[in-house]
């Protein structure tokens, strides 16, 4: 096992690291896939082939389809608390390998491996909550007016697909399979085509916990997760990704009336008020646009609305606190703080966007090109950036970019300030800095955000429900309510003269 005490470098530690496995599992056991088909994964901070994995096709999406059916019956008729032990169990491995998985995801999708530690904790975490939660699902009774017995069951929907995004990898593919798990139903994950490899290591590792057929993966690409969608027998998808990938899902889960989950886009608004404690804003906006993951976290408040009586000054704060913190770096190096983009379609996405803001008149306050480092080359490495002068109109301010890109408009009217907040098709965070109460709870009222922080940014708290208004997506996860979403109501009336 790969520990801390390697010293900060851990690049020459990676292979170790990666999963022997590179099939798809169901089952309970690997199998190749049916095509034979097999795709290199890179990594992101060096171009350097991980090695290939398996991509499963509509067939072997059947084959795992129809394991994880017939897994079902006795699953769903484990006791809650044996299904909760065998979480608790899971989360005990993710911890015990947290710095391997770490390590792969570092590799393989550009995120810092220290930061990634984060993600086997919150992993873990979650596991280990919705296993607290499996004797909550009870239902109710209701009085009636002629004397009968009536109550609810919570019941568990069956086969659950999961589609996994490549920000956060093995985080989402452990902590997301725990609330369909507790409540009953069987799961096939889904990796990200571009990150997939911490996925089949967590599989070596929890995979056998669990009764054959329980918990599933199926690597592969969009094809792969379409057809997931697709199956007639998958009662639920899952899915965390972009606008347009949620909307494929619906449109083929429509043809079978399945339930959806969805966390989807942001284009995070981070309003500023002049009575705010400037002293703790930059670290704020900093943390809130998470350009340690080069910005690619749904939840980063790219937009950031300074009043025009304090625009000047904070904007020059966080540009120098953006350079103390945040340079590029190798991602398997412990001492790196901000890695790289996960492609270079995104590398380029990410560019192309910082020129049209300057074509329509956007200033660069920081950064705002591809890492001109020699040793950084071969990596898809782009600087933290700053664009000052941003109006709403302009493209940068309305369209989710996923990249390490912060815009920063100025605002001096409130009725115009939200307009302009609440002017986008997203709707999942947004972060209010104000030192008045009564402006506070106005704000909070008036953005359409599913999660608000008030002079906060960033943080998640379990327990707390995290999920997006208009187009960022369907549902709440990380709570009680995520737990209920793979479950459904049956209405029992007795009759009882």
């Amino acid at each position: 096992m790969i520990t801390s005490e390697q010293g900060p470098d851990l690049s020459s530690h990676v292979a170790a690291a990666l999963p022997t496995r590179r099939d798809l599992y169901y089952g309970g056991a690997w199998h190749a896939p049916l095509s034979g088909v097999y795709q290199s994964s890179i990594s992101p901070g060096s171009q350097a082939e991980l090695g290939r994995y398996a991509v499963g096709n509509a067939d072997d999406v059947a084959a795992a389809v129809a394991a994880a059916r017939t897994a079902f019956p006795a699953w769903r008729d484990t006791p809650p608390l044996t299904r909760a032990a065998l979480l608790r169990q899971a989360a005990a491995v993710v911890r015990e390998h947290a710095l391997e998985l770490a390590l792969i995801d570092a590799a393989d999708c550009g995120n810092p491996v220290r930061q990634m530690l984060d993600d086997a904790v919150i992993a873990a975490t979650q596991l280990e909550y919705f296993a607290g939660l499996v004797m909550e699902l009870k239902g109710e009774t209701i009085p009636t007016m002629n004397g009968s017995l009536d109550y609810t069951l919570r019941e568990p929907l069956g086969v659950v697909a999961r589609i996994i995004p490549f920000n956060h990898p093995f985080m989402f593919a452990a902590g997301k399979i725990a609330a369909p798990l507790a409540a009953g139903n069987t799961v096939i994950v889904k990796p990200p085509e571009q990150a997939p490899l911490s996925t089949l290591r967590l599989f070596e590792l929890i995979g056998g916990l669990f009764p054959p057929g329980v918990l599933n993966c199926v690597s592969g690409d969009r094809d792969t997760g379409a057809a997931l969608s697709a199956h007639a027998a998958v009662a639920a998808v899952a899915l965390i990704g972009s606008v347009n990938a949620g909307k494929a899902v619906m449109r083929t889960a429509a043809e079978d009336l399945k339930k959806v989950l969805l966390e989807l886009g942001g284009k995070n608004a981070m309003v500023v008020y002049p009575d705010a404690d400037l002293e703790k804003v930059p670290l704020g906006a900093v943390r809130g646009m998470n350009f340690t993951w080069c910005g690619q976290s749904c939840g980063s408040t790219s937009r950031l609305f300074l009043h025009e009586s304090v625009h000047d000054r904070v904007l020059a704060r966080i540009v120098a606190l953006t350079a103390e913190m945040h340079s590029p770096g190798p991602p398997t190096d412990m001492r790196t703080t901000m890695g790289a983009l996960v492609s270079r379609d995104q590398m380029d996405k990410t560019l192309a966007f910082v020129g049209s803001a300057v074509s329509e008149g956007a200033l660069v306050a920081h950064g705002g090109r591809r890492c001109a480092d020699a040793a950084l080359a071969q990596g898809y490495f782009v600087e933290p950036t700053i664009l000052s002068g941003v109006t709403p109109a302009m493209r940068v301010a309305r369209e989710e970019i996923f990249g390490p890109v912060l815009s920063v408009l100025k605002w001096s009217s409130e009725d115009e300030l939200y307009d302009a907040v609440n002017g986008v098709d997203y709707g999942l965070t947004a972060s209010i800095w104000t030192t008045d109460l009564r402006t506070a709870h106005r704000a909070a009222a008036r953005v359409q955000a599913g999660y608000v922080w008030i002079n906060g940014s960033s943080a998640h708290f379990i327990g707390a429900p995290f999920g997006g208004y208009k187009h960022s997506g369907i549902g709440r996860e990380e709570c009680k309510e995520e737990l209920f979403e793979f479950t459904q109501t049956k209405n029992v009336n007795v009759t009882l003269d």
